[in-house]
């Protein structure tokens, strides 16, 4: 995990990128996780002082979202779908399934840093349910045994 000094020249330089921005402060925090790949807790003092907000007020809207991280993610980022059409086609099992076979819950990341799990309220593949993303890839009709081998491959592409 990086020291946030050497992160924080990249917050200040969104901070200041979108300081004017009427409603900075959701455009902010993409901005830093789509650069870092999480919000450090550290740089949430210099949001906070930059809007002129309280730290608490900052935490609160990165701890509302589920799309915020407040720890570096995996280098695999696993979203399983939860929709009603993914649900009746046993998700329910899946989610249970990955979080077994990962040794981690929702919003955690396997020990050894290779994948994250998060959960997503419907990836548009309704025909195909149950669907996951791994990274940017929509996969369909996923099963348990699907699963395991998908696992098995992106360990094995490391």
């Amino acid at each position: 995990m990086q020291d946030y000094q050497t992160q924080k020249p990249t917050v200040l330089e969104i901070l200041d990128t979108h300081q004017a921005m009427p409603g900075n402060l959701l455009p902010i925090l993409h901005g830093i996780q789509d650069t870092l790949g999480y919000i450090p807790p550290a740089a949430v003092v210099d949001i906070a002082k930059s809007l002129n907000l309280s730290q608490a007020e900052v935490h609160g809207v990165i701890s509302f979202y589920h799309y915020f991280r407040e720890t570096p993610p995996g280098e695999h980022t696993i979203r399983i779908c939860r929709a009603e059409s993914c649900q009746a086609m046993n998700g329910k099992a899946l989610e249970t399934h990955a979080k077994q076979q990962l040794g981690i819950d929702f919003h955690e990341t396997t020990a050894d840093g290779i994948f994250s799990l998060e959960p997503v309220y419907c990836l548009g593949n309704c025909a195909c349910s149950p669907s996951i993303t791994i990274d940017d890839e929509v996969i369909g009709r996923v099963t348990t045994e699907k699963f395991d081998r998908l696992l098995a491959t992106y360990k094995g592409a490391k």
